[in-house]
C-alpha cells in the first residue's frame, strides 16, 4: 500500500501511480546543488541538473508534490499568463514573440519528458476557453487571427456559442477559444514520475526535511531540523510556501488558495453529454472555473478562492455552486473528493525569476498558469548554474513590482481587489 500521509485526500492522491516515500534528511550532506521544494519547479530542476553531471540534493518540507503541483488543475494552456494580444501591449511585437517561444519549448518539455520517462499521468489534448460575457465574444477571433499571422500558431479557432456549447454543456458559454495544441494531465502523476526520473539520474531526495534557514556564503549550508547541506549553489523552489525564508523576495509574490472537487463516477455517456471528448476547459472569468472529465469518468471541477491563511471548513459546498453554474444538470451528482492548494501571484501576473547573490536561484509566482512554466523553469534554471543562462534571462527580465505594503500590507489590498473583479465577474 502507498504512503499518504501529509498528502491531503484528494482525488489525485487516490489515484497516485508511482507514491515512492523518501527519507527525512539526518546529518551532514554535501552537494553541488541544494534545491528547496519538492514541486514541478524542484524536482524538474533537480533532474536536469543531475543530467547535466551535478551532485544534487533535493529538501521537500513534506512530500514530493504536497503542494500546487500535486492538486492544481492539469491544465497546461499556451502562452504566458497574458494572452498574446496583452503581451504585446506591454513589451511590443519582439519581446512577446520571444515569451511566445518560451512556452511552446515548457510545453514540448512536458511532452518530451513524458514520453522518456514512460510517466501515466492521463495526457489529454486540446483546451476550449469558454466566453462568459458579451463584451469579450471578439476575442477569441482576435487571438486566433493574431497567433497564426504573427507567431506561426495555426492551431487555435474561434467558437461561436453554439460551436462552444455542443463542446461543453453549458448555457454560461456565449463564445470560445479553441486551441487544439493545448494539454491536461494529471499533475501528481507528472511530478512523481519526474521525481522517479531524478533519482534514477542520482538525485537524493529528503522529504519532510523542512528548510529553516540557510547562509549568504559560498558555498551555503542549507539547515534543516536534523541536519545540513553545503552546496555551491542553492535552488529556491517553494512558490505559495515560501513564507518568510526568503525575504529579499517574499514581497514579490502572494500565496492565495483556490479549491477543487471531484464528482462520482458518471459514466462514460453522461460524461459525453457533459463534454464531448477529453480535453481541458476554463472560462474567461477573473476567479477562473476549470475541469475536466478524469479517466474514469468523474468531472474534476476548480472554483473559488480565497486570499488568507487557512482553507474553508467545508470545501464541497464552497465549490459545489461554481460548479452548478457551469453544469446544473450536475444537481443529483454527489462529491467524492474535495480539495484546497495554495499557489502564489505577482501583481501583474507574470513569474517571477531571478538570482540572488552569492549563489541562489529563483522562480516562483506563476499565477495559475504553474504547470509548463514551472517545469521549464527547473530546465533554464540548470542551464544557468551551468553556464548557459540565455533562456533564464528572458524570463528574469521581466518586470515584477512589489506588493504594495510589502508582505505586512498586501492581504487587505489583495482582497479588496479580488473583491471587485469577482464582482464584476458575477454582472
Amino acid at each position: 500500500m502507498q504512503r499518504t500521509d501529509n498528502h491531503p485526500a484528494s482525488y489525485y492522491v487516490a489515484t497516485a501511480r508511482e507514491m515512492a516515500e523518501y527519507p527525512a534528511l539526518a546529518g551532514d550532506e554535501r552537494a553541488d546543488v541544494c534545491v528547496i521544494g519538492g514541486g514541478f519547479t524542484g524536482v524538474s530542476a533537480a533532474l536536469n541538473l543531475a543530467e547535466k553531471g551535478f551532485d544534487v540534493v533535493l529538501l521537500e518540507a513534506e512530500r514530493v508534490g504536497f503542494g500546487a503541483s500535486g492538486r492544481c488543475g492539469g491544465l497546461i494552456g499556451s502562452g504566458q499568463r497574458k494572452d498574446v494580444l496583452e503581451m504585446e501591449h506591454l513589451y511590443g511585437l519582439e519581446r512577446s514573440r520571444v515569451l511566445w517561444d518560451f512556452a511552446e519549448a515548457a510545453k514540448e518539455e512536458i511532452r518530451s519528458r513524458v514520453k522518456k520517462h514512460d510517466i501515466q499521468c492521463d495526457p489529454q489534448k486540446g483546451q476550449l476557453v469558454g466566453v462568459h460575457k458579451r463584451s469579450y465574444r471578439d476575442w477569441p477571433e482576435e487571438l486566433a487571427e493574431a497567433l497564426a499571422e504573427r507567431y506561426d500558431y495555426p492551431h487555435c479557432r474561434a467558437l461561436d456559442a453554439t460551436e462552444a456549447q455542443e463542446m461543453v454543456a453549458t448555457p454560461t458559454f456565449l463564445g470560445g477559444l479553441w486551441d487544439a495544441e493545448a494539454m491536461v494531465l494529471h499533475p501528481l502523476n507528472y511530478v512523481l514520475g519526474l521525481a522517479r526520473a531524478a533519482t534514477e539520474a542520482g538525485v537524493r531526495i529528503y522529504e519532510n526535511s523542512g528548510v529553516r534557514w540557510y547562509t549568504r556564503k559560498d558555498p551555503a549550508d542549507v539547515k534543516t531540523r536534523r541536519g545540513n547541506v553545503r552546496a555551491s549553489f542553492v535552488v529556491l523552489a517553494c512558490n505559495g510556501y515560501l513564507g518568510r525564508l526568503e525575504r529579499r523576495v517574499a514581497g514579490k509574490i502572494m500565496p492565495i488558495n483556490n479549491y477543487m472537487i471531484a464528482t462520482e463516477p458518471l459514466g462514460e455517456e453522461r460524461c459525453s453529454e457533459l463534454i464531448n471528448g477529453r480535453f481541458g476547459v476554463h472560462d474567461t472569468r477573473f476567479v477562473v472555473n476549470y475541469f475536466r472529465l478524469s479517466d474514469d469518468n468523474r468531472l474534476l471541477f476548480g472554483g473559488g478562492e480565497n486570499y488568507r491563511p487557512g482553507f474553508p471548513s467545508d470545501i464541497e459546498n464552497f465549490v459545489r455552486p461554481y460548479m452548478l453554474r457551469i453544469f446544473p444538470q450536475l444537481e443529483d451528482a454527489s462529491i467524492e473528493y474535495d480539495w484546497g492548494g495554495t499557489l502564489s501571484v505577482t501583481v501583474n501576473r507574470m513569474p517571477h525569476f531571478g538570482r540572488l547573490r552569492p549563489n541562489l536561484y529563483f522562480a516562483h509566482g506563476y499565477s495559475g498558469h504553474g504547470i509548463s512554466t514551472a517545469s521549464f523553469a527547473g530546465k533554464v534554471i540548470a542551464e544557468a548554474i551551468a553556464g548557459t543562462a540565455d533562456r533564464f534571462d528572458v524570463m528574469a527580465d521581466i518586470p515584477i513590482h512589489t506588493f504594495p505594503g510589502g508582505t505586512l500590507l498586501r492581504y487587505p489590498g489583495m482582497v479588496l481587489g479580488m473583491m471587485f473583479y469577482s464582482m464584476k465577474d458575477r454582472l
